[in-house]
């Protein structure tokens, strides 16, 4: 099994205890959130731009930094891959909103600029950010 496959499944080991997630900005790797709902959770995935999603998850073109609250409103979790530091505090404020845990990794050396426990994974650390939910 390759790193990558590795890391990615101690992630989704961690994302499935989650009932319904917002994966915020899913660009074109979609595969967490594939995965994720055919392990039965309830995904929707946002991104300023319209993106193909796999089947079984909801899209909603949505702006982290200017967002539509309801559609994170009953998410039990919002997460998001190699989210940009400018980002992070947007994101979190979503969560915090709707009392969801917020959950992200960061791109290369980028450090997280909220404040966060770390869980160290195969090859990268998910941050996991201090929300009401937790």
């Amino acid at each position: 099994m390759s790193h990558s496959h590795r890391n990615e499944r101690e992630l989704l080991a961690v994302l499935a205890d989650y009932d319904r997630v917002v994966e915020i900005g899913i660009g074109r790797r979609t595969d967490v959130a594939a995965t994720l709902v055919d392990r039965g959770v309830t995904v929707t995935a946002t991104d300023v731009y319209d993106r193909a999603v796999p089947d079984g998850v909801r899209f909603v073109r949505d702006d982290v930094v200017d967002p539509e609250s309801a559609i994170y409103a009953d998410a039990d979790a919002i997460y998001a891959l190699n989210l940009p530091p400018e980002l992070h505090r947007p994101a979190l404020e979503v969560a915090c909103g709707a009392d969801a845990a917020f959950l992200f990794t960061t791109l290369g050396g980028d450090q997280p600029t909220v404040p966060v426990e770390r869980r160290t994974l195969e090859r990268e650390t998910l941050y996991v950010a201090r929300t009401a939910a937790q």
